[in-house]
C-alpha cells in the first residue's frame, strides 16, 4: 500500500528552490503526495484537517507548530520529514510522545554552514572586501597587510553537526583547536586531535574563534564583554549560530575601542536595522545571515530527506534522523 504523504511548503519561489521536476517526481514515486497548492502556510485548522490519513508529513520553514491540538487527526503518522535544518521551532514532545520519527536536512545544512565559516574566516584575515572595494575605486595599493588561516588557533564554542564539519574543513590549514562544549566527547576530541577548554582560554589564546552554540536560554548573552575584552589583538570572531548568544552592545564597544575583528552572519535583530552601530564598526565584516545553506543545497537538502523516506519505508536506518534528544539541543529559533 503506498505511503500518504502531505507536503506543507506552499508553492511559490522558494518551493521551486527544494522542489525542481525531478524532486517531484522523485517524491511523487515514493507514495500518494497531496501538495500545498496555495501561495501561503496551512494555518493550523488546515493543516490539523489534511493530516488526517497521512502517513508522512514533510515540513519547510513557517510551517505551524506539531503541537498535540494539531496532532488531534493524526493518528496514522509516523514520520516527519523537515526541509529545514533546526526542528525544534516546529517539532514538538507531542510529535515523540506519539512515536513519531523525525528526519531533517540538518545534516545538508550544517556542511554548507560551515563551509561559509571557512569562507568568511579566509575573507576576514585577507581583507578580501577591502581591497576589492578600493581596486574598484580605482586605487592599487602600493603597500598591503594581510593574513591567512594556514598555522593559526582555533577555538570552537559549541560542538555540533556544523562545527564537526567546520574542524573537518579546516584539517588542511593545520591549525590547533581548541573546543568548549558541554557535549563532545573525548574520542571526537582525539579524532581531530583537538583540545577540551573553558571559554576563557579560548577567548584569551586563540586567533580565531567561532560560535556554534545553540540558541537556548543558557547560551543567551554566553560571549560577554569580559571574554570580548579578553581577546588577543587582531583576533578574529565568527558567528554563524546566532545573534543572541553575543552581547551584541558589548561587542560594538569592544570592535570600537580594542583591535579584535568579527564576521557577522546572524544579529540580535534580524533583518539588522539600519544605522544599527555595528554598520560603523570598521574591523567588522557584516552579512545578512546567508551563511548556509546556498541556495544550491535546498535541492540536496529535499533528495536527502527523501532517501531517508524511502529508508523509512523498508524499515531501514535512518541518515538524517534527529531524535528527542537532538532536538531539544538545537536553537529555539
Amino acid at each position: 500500500m503506498k505511503s500518504k504523504i502531505l507536503v506543507t511548503m506552499p508553492e511559490g519561489e522558494v518551493f521551486r528552490t527544494f522542489f525542481d521536476e525531478e524532486n517531484l517526481r522523485a517524491l511523487e514515486a515514493l507514495g500518494e503526495v497531496e501538495w500545498n497548492r496555495g501561495t501561503s502556510q496551512f494555518t493550523p485548522e488546515e493543516l490539523k484537517e489534511r493530516l488526517k490519513g497521512k502517513d508522512i508529513c514533510v515540513t519547510g520553514w513557517g510551517c505551524p507548530v506539531l503541537e498535540e491540538a494539531i496532532l488531534e487527526n493524526a493518528g496514522e503518522l509516523k514520520l516527519v520529514a523537515h526541509t529545514g535544518g533546526s526542528v525544534k521551532p516546529y517539532v514538538t514532545d507531542a510529535v515523540y510522545e506519539r512515536g513519531i520519527r523525525v528526519v531533517s536536512g540538518n545534516r545538508v545544512f550544517a556542511e554548507s554552514v560551515a563551509e561559509s565559516v571557512i569562507a568568511y574566516a579566509l575573507s576576514a584575515l585577507r581583507d578580501i572586501p577591502c581591497y576589492s572595494r578600493r581596486l574598484k575605486e580605482g586605487h592599487w595599493p602600493e603597500r598591503f597587510w594581510n593574513r591567512g588561516l594556514l598555522d593559526r588557533s582555533v577555538g570552537i564554542v559549541g560542538y555540533g553537526m556544523i562545527a564537526g564539519y567546520v574542524v573537518q574543513m579546516l584539517q588542511p590549514f593545520h591549525n590547533s583547536i581548541k573546543v568548549f562544549s558541554r557535549h563532545i566527547g573525548d574520542e571526537e576530541l582525539e579524532k581531530w586531535k583537538m583540545q577540551r577548554a573553558g571559554l576563557e582560554e579560548i577567548f584569551s589564546e586563540c586567533d580565531i574563534i567561532s560560535i556554534h552554540s545553540g540558541m537556548t536560554r543558557e547560551n543567551h548573552h554566553l560571549i560577554t564583554e569580559e571574554l570580548l575584552r579578553s581577546m588577543k589583538p587582531g583576533a578574529l570572531l565568527i558567528n554563524t549560530a546566532r545573534g543572541a548568544i553575543i552581547d551584541e552592545e558589548a561587542l560594538v564597544r569592544v570592535l570600537r575601542e580594542r583591535d579584535i575583528y568579527a564576521v557577522l552572519d546572524v544579529y540580535e535583530t534580524e533583518p539588522l536595522p539600519q544605522g544599527h552601530p555595528l554598520t560603523t564598526c570598521d574591523r567588522a565584516l557584516l552579512m545578512p545571515h546567508m551563511g548556509g545553506p546556498t541556495i544550491d543545497r535546498r535541492l540536496a537538502v529535499t533528495k536527502a530527506v527523501m532517501k531517508d523516506i524511502a529508508h523509512f519505508q523498508k524499515g531501514e536506518e535512518l541518515d538524517c534522523e534527529i531524535d528527542r534528544d537532538y532536538a531539544g539541543k538545537m536553537s529555539v529559533f
